[in-house]
């Protein structure tokens, strides 16, 4: 249950959602949004940008769990 609530899963999966939302809608976008980018599908890659940081934060969580504190307070 301590890792359901660990920060950096709450990131990964967001950043992922927006990620996964841009890269759709770079990937229907028309060439008039391309051309008001200056012809670069910006949603498209800002969202492969996202979902790689999504990536790495799920990743840095799987690996290194947060230690739980075993100590007693007096």
């Amino acid at each position: 249950m301590q890792r359901l609530f660990d920060l950096r899963y709450v990131i990964g999966v967001l950043l992922g959602i927006y990620g996964i939302v841009l890269v759709v809608r770079g990937a229907l976008d028309g060439p008039q949004q391309l051309a008001q980018a200056a012809g670069t599908a910006i949603n498209l890659w800002t969202g492969i940008g996202l979902l790689v940081v999504a990536v790495v934060f799920l990743a840095w969580a799987r690996l290194r769990p947060l230690g739980i504190d075993t100590t007693e307070e007096e």
